[in-house]
C-alpha cells in the first residue's frame, strides 16, 4: 500500500509547517470522545506511522505492528494507523474481517478514490472495481453478476479454455527450461481477451508488459494521496502525470479492443458468430435497460476491469501454487496421481472440464494456495461510510479501512502449522470455502464488493493447473533442491512472485491430437 523512498519521507517533513496544524485540529476534531481502535506508540510528527511501513511488503508490515499491539500472542484484531493525513483501520482478526465485511458490510461498502486515483481511473467513470457505492455501482454489479459473470455466461466457454489450455500445453512441450510465470500470464490472458472480445488480442504481449505496470503502480501511496489537502503536494509529485500517461495506454488499448471486435463482426459470415462478453454489454446498452443508463465509458472501463483483475488473479494464483508444488513434491506426486488416475479411468486423453468435479485434492491444492497467497494480500480498500462501532472500537467517518486477508490465512489461532503447505488440512477443518462465508479464510473477499469475477477466474486456474499436472513432470534447473525455490514477493496491487519461475518439464502423458496441432 505505501511504497515511499527516504526522500519523499524528507519531502513530506518539508510540508510539515503548512500542514501541521491542519492536522493537529482534524485530530482533535475526530478523536474526541471516542474509543478509537489502538496504535503503535512510535507516530512522528506529520507522517504519523508511515516511517513503519513505507518501503514494506504492506501485509507484513500490518501483521508485525498488529502483533506488537496484541495481547497474550495474539495479534489486535483491529489497529489505528495514521499515515500523514490519512487515518487507517486495519482489520487482523475473522472477527474484526466479519464485522468489517458482513455485520456493518453497508458502511464499509464504499471504495476511497484518492487524488491520484482520480486521475488513472477516471473520477466520473471509475469502472466496477473502484467506483463508490451507490446507484452506478449497483447497476455495474448488476450486469456483471446477473449477466457477464453468471455460471452460465462461464461455463459458455468452456471451449474457450479447452482451446487456449491446448495452446498452453504445446509451448510447455517445445520448451525447457520454461519460464512457466510468462507462459501461464499469457495462457490466462489470451482466454480471457477472447471471451471478452471473441478472439484473441494482437497487441497482448505488450497490453501484458501495459498491465504489469500499472499493478505496480496502483498501491503505492503518493505525496497527493497522503496529503489530500495540499496543493503543494500535488505539484511536487510526478504520479499524477504517470497515472495520466496510463490511463491513456490503457484507454488506447480497450479503443483497439473495441476496434479488433468491430472488424471480427463486420467479416463474420452469416453474422453466425458467438456471443461474447462486449456483445452482452453492448446488447445492454442498446437496449437502455439500466439505471442510470450504460454508457459507452462505462463499458470501457468494465472491460479493462475484467480483463485485469481476471488475469492477474488468476495468472498470480498458479504461480504460486506450482511454486508450493516444486517445493512440496509428495503434494505434488499426489494430484499428479490423481489427475492421471482419473484420466485413464474416464478413457479421456487429456484433461476437459468435465473431470474437474472429480479431483478433490486438486481442489485442495487450490484452496491451500489461496490460504497461503491470496492474490490480493490486503484485499481492496474500503471507507468508512458513516460512524460504526467494530469490536467495541469506533470508526471514524472517512477512515481508510483494509482487511489483512494474508495475516488472517496465517493466524495460528485458526490454523494448525499455519506456514506449512499441507492442502489436506481442508479435509478436516471447519471451513467450508472461499465464498465469503468463512472469515478464517477470505482470498476474494466477502460482502458487497467481494470479487464477481472468482467463478470467471478460477475455471481458468483449475484447468490449466490440471493439465500442467497430467501431461508433465515437473523438475528445478540446475540440481535446485525444493528449499531453494524463491518464495520472494513483489509489492503490486496483487502480491506476485518477485522472480519468474523455471521449470524443466518433462512429458509424461502424450498429448492429444488437438494439443499437438
Amino acid at each position: 500500500m505505501v511504497d515511499i523512498p527516504l526522500y519523499l519521507l524528507l519531502l513530506a517533513l518539508l510540508l510539515a509547517v503548512p500542514i501541521l496544524c491542519l492536522t493537529r485540529s482534524s485530530s482533535r476534531r475526530h478523536g474526541g470522545g471516542l474509543r478509537l481502535p489502538p496504535s503503535p506508540r512510535w507516530a512522528l510528527p506529520v507522517i504519523g506511522h508511515l516511517h513503519l511501513v513505507a518501503g514494506a511488503l504492506p501485509h507484513r508490515a500490518m501483521r508485525d505492528l498488529a502483533a506488537r499491539l496484541g495481547v497474550g500472542g495474539a495479534p489486535a484484531p483491529l489497529m489505528l494507523l495514521r499515515l500523514c493525513e490519512l487515518r487507517a483501520v486495519v482489520a487482523s482478526s475473522a472477527d474484526a474481517a466479519r464485522e468489517v465485511m458482513r455485520t456493518h458490510d453497508l458502511a464499509f461498502a464504499t471504495r476511497p478514490l484518492n487524488p491520484t486515483g482520480k486521475v488513472l481511473m477516471g473520477e466520473h467513470s471509475p469502472g466496477l472495481i473502484f467506483t463508490p457505492y451507490g446507484d452506478g455501482w449497483r447497476t455495474l454489479r448488476r450486469v456483471c453478476v446477473l449477466e457477464l459473470l453468471s455460471a452460465r455466461r462461464v461455463l459458455s466457454f468452456r471451449a474457450v479454455r479447452q482451446d487456449e489450455l491446448a495452446r498452453l500445453l504445446r509451448a510447455v512441450a517445445e520448451s525447457t527450461p520454461v519460464n512457466v510465470s510468462e507462459r501461464i500470464s499469457a495462457y490466462v490472458a489470451d482466454a480471457g481477451v477472447r471471451c471478452i472480445i471473441g478472439s484473441r488480442f494482437k497487441e497482448r504481449a505488450k497490453f501484458l508488459e501495459m498491465m504489469g505496470r500499472r499493478i505496480k503502480r496502483m498501491p503505492a501511496q503518493s505525496l497527493p494521496d497522503l496529503f489530500p489537502s495540499s496543493r503543494l503536494a500535488m505539484l511536487l509529485s510526478s504520479m499524477p502525470r504517470r497515472m495520466r500517461r496510463d490511463r491513456k495506454e490503457m484507454m488506447d488499448f480497450v479503443d483497439a479492443i473495441f476496434h479488433e471486435h468491430r472488424e471480427r463482426r463486420a467479416t463474420a459470415v452469416g453474422g453466425d458468430v458467438e456471443e461474447d462478453l462486449l456483445d452482452v454489454l453492448l446488447r445492454i446498452q442498446s437496449e437502455d435497460g439500466t439505471n442510470p443508463v450504460l454508457t459507452t465509458e462505462n463499458i470501457k472501463i468494465v472491460i479493462a476491469d475484467i480483463f485485469v483483475a481476471s488475469s492477474e488473479t488468476a495468472a498470480t494464483s498458479l504461480q504460486w501454487t506450482m511454486s508450493e508444488l516444486m517445493r512440496n513434491p509428495r503434494v505434488m506426486r499426489k494430484a499428479q496421481d490423481e489427475v492421471r488416475r482419473v484420466i485413464a479411468a474416464t478413457g479421456h486423453d487429456t484433461v476437459t472440464e468435465d473431470i474437474l468435479p472429480n479431483l478433490p485434492y486438486l481442489h485442495l491444492v487450490i484452496k491451500e494456495s489461496l490460504r497461503l497467497h491470496p492474490p490480493a494480500t490486503m484485499l481492496l480498500p474500503r471507507e468508512c461510510r458513516e460512524p460504526c462501532r467494530v469490536l467495541g472500537y469506533d470508526v471514524p467517518e472517512g477512515a481508510l479501512v483494509l482487511v489483512n486477508a494474508w495475516a488472517i490465512g496465517r493466524d495460528p489461532v485458526y490454523w494448525d502449522s499455519p506456514e506449512e503447505f499441507k492442502p489436506e488440512r481442508f479435509e478436516v477443518v471447519d471451513v467450508a470455502d472461499f465464498k465469503g462465508n468463512d472469515f478464517e479464510f477470505i482470498p476474494f473477499g466477502a460482502g458487497r464488493r467481494m470479487c464477481p469475477g472468482m467463478a470467471f477466474g478460477l475455471a481458468n486456474m483449475e484447468l490449466a493447473l490440471a493439465g500442467l499436472l497430467c501431461h508433465f513432470d515437473w523438475e528445478l534447473p540446475g540440481g535446485m533442491s525444493p528449499s531453494e525455490v524463491d518464495m520472494a514477493e513483489a509489492m503490486g496491487l496483487t502480491t506476485r512472485r518477485r522472480s519468474h519461475l523455471l521449470l524443466v518439464p518433462k512429458l509424461r502423458v502424450p498429448l492429444s491430437d488437438r494439443e499437438q496441432h
